[in-house]
């Protein structure tokens, strides 16, 4: 696979103008994982330190405003139990906060926007909310430091160890020292590992290194999904909240993607391409009938009002959509004048995306437009109306001990494998430290690929996977764990992403405590058993019930 070497390697980090702070653990990024990250490690009483670049928590939760996607069986199992505390407390926050119809009260599976796409549709600002409660225990007895606005610049690396991470005060433009003795990459893009000389892969691999039937026939390291910036929106009927026309909008407006299999024309269309088949399919939108029709609107409605008592808040949906997937440059290996070009131009595409909507939109009427489409960016924290970041679906993922290969977890290519076409399950890892399902779903590509999205099976999340090749005290704790570029996929959602990132933050507190480091516990039977004996102790479950047949 290919490697990219680490840049900007710092020494000797400590300079007049920057404070030290010394803990056990350091988790870099506050996304889901890093959420996660630090919350096992509290719980082992260590002293962590979390940084976040910008003002909320959460990541994806949070300010990419993207509501879980799981699987069929979370509320009984197939996730950790902080996972389910999460969302229970996401329930319990809008029973004690908000007023709600009896029926939703009551509800035990409450499911606030009543979406399509999920069993928990809710607001980013709850899911703030509830994160930050669940860190506030910590905070007050100061085990926790909590950094926001503060993003990782650079890296002190003696031999195989992060001796320290300088990160930057965006606000104040004050740097800090952190000193740990675990170093988890939490970040969304990875940033910590070129910071650091871990080795790591981006893009896609070939066929050639992996074997996958999915795989490319070349490897394109800058082939990655595509980011796409969300925004919420409501509907007011006979009201007229058009925004001005966006700088770019002509071109969005007449953009075709240039993608194989071919995308269907225009991507400011109702007609788009089905993610399995890759055939034309056009979608159903119509604001004004959001409890009778099963379309776009109601596919991540955050707000369903038919929820609460009066005065009913409107109908809130998020828009994440083929039509604001962002295909034309990545963000990750590139400049920071060419990744703000690209963030702008994506930001420039979800606004032409609403301008179509209130303006030349086509109608099931045949009018055009819905000019009562209102912005909503007082529920994702910015004045631009958008969320905060756009939603980040791949990022550097490190030369890991283990890599998850379509082979081990995809339906087809284990059938494959097995020589059977039923009852076949993902690969069984002896280092599990997890679990997650899901279907390899690779959205349209900076490369020019259109969707990738194919079965897969109930699968494990493998020790090996979490640890670099080489770096002795720096863990994965996200999206940049040991997969390629089609298991990325799969592995990516968020329950997924908190129990990679609980998982690390555990196996750091592990390491702490029994003066191990982790490949040693990956390779000892004796402390493998041990750590995976703690994780069960903490509600991680390692293995599927059997037989579990995937319904996604």
């Amino acid at each position: 696979m290919l490697a990219l070497s680490g840049v900007g390697i710092g020494r000797g980090l400590l300079a007049a103008n920057s404070s030290q702070i010394d803990c056990d653990v350091a988790v870099i990024g506050g996304g889901v994982g890093g959420v996660a990250a630090a919350l096992a490690a509290l719980r082992s009483e260590l002293k962590v330190v979390l940084t976040e670049e910008t003002d909320w928590i959460g990541g994806q939760l949070t300010q990419q405003a993207v509501p879980p996607d799981e699987h069929a069986w979370i509320e009984q199992f197939g996730s950790t139990a902080a996972y389910r505390r999460f969302r229970q407390g996401v329930r319990e926050y809008y029973k004690r906060h908000y007023p709600l119809a009896a029926a939703a009260y009551s509800s035990e599976g409450l499911n606030p926007g009543n979406c399509g796409v999920s069993r928990l549709c809710h607001e980013p600002r709850v899911a703030l909310a509830v994160l930050e409660g669940m860190l506030l225990p910590y905070l007050s007895r100061g085990q926790l430091v909590l950094l926001l606005e503060h993003q990782p610049v650079e890296a002190e690396v003696v031999g195989d160890r992060v001796a320290g991470v300088r990160v930057q005060d965006s606000r104040l433009g004050r740097y800090r020292e952190i000193r740990a003795k675990y170093v988890i990459d939490a970040t969304e893009l990875g940033d910590l590992l070129p910071l650091t000389g871990t080795e790591y892969v981006t893009g896609a691999e070939s066929k050639a290194q992996t074997g996958e039937p999915h795989a490319a026939e070349n490897p394109a390291p800058f082939n990655m999904q595509a980011i796409t910036w969300c925004f919420t929106i409501e509907y007011r009927e006979g009201e007229d909240h058009t925004i001005d026309e966006p700088d770019e909008y002509r071109f969005w407006r007449d953009f075709v993607p240039e993608l194989k299999p071919a995308w269907p024309g225009r991507q400011l269309s109702w007609t788009y391409t089905h993610p399995i088949t890759t055939k034309p399919i056009t979608a159903d939108f119509d604001p004004r009938y959001q409890a009778e029709r099963p379309g776009l609107w109601r596919y991540r409605r955050l707000i369903d009002p038919a929820n609460f008592i009066d005065p009913r808040p409107p109908g809130v949906s998020l828009i994440n959509w083929p039509q604001n997937d962002y295909l034309l440059g990545n963000v990750v290996e590139v400049s920071g004048a060419e990744r703000a070009h690209h963030l702008e131009r994506a930001r420039q595409q979800s606004l032409s995306l609403l301008y179509w909507m209130q303006t030349e939109a086509p109608r099931a009427d045949g009018g055009q437009g819905w000019p009562g489409l209102r912005l909503r960016g007082d529920l994702t924290g910015t004045d631009h109306g958008l969320a905060i970041r756009p939603y980040i679906r791949e990022s550097r993922r490190i030369r890991a001990e283990f890599t998850v290969l379509e082979q081990h977890v995809g339906t087809e290519a284990r059938q494959e494998v097995l020589g059977r076409k039923e009852a076949v399950e993902a690969e069984s890892f002896k280092d599990s430290v997890g679990l997650g399902s899901y279907r390899i779903d690779l959205h349209p590509s900076t490369g020019g690929d259109n969707y990738i999205d194919i079965s897969s099976l109930p699968f494990e999340i493998p020790l090996g996977a979490l640890i670099p090749v080489r770096m002795e005290n720096l863990l994965a704790g996200c999206k940049n764990v040991g997969t390629t570029h089609i298991t990325n996929g799969c592995y990516r959602l968020h329950p997924v992403e908190w129990n990679i990132g609980e998982s690390a933050g555990a196996l750091a507190a592990y390491c702490v405590k029994n003066g191990a480091v982790p490949r040693q516990v990956r390779n000892s039977e004796e402390k493998l058993r041990d750590f995976q004996a703690h994780l069960q102790r903490q509600g991680i479950e390692l293995r599927w019930p059997r037989p579990a047949a995937n319904p996604r």
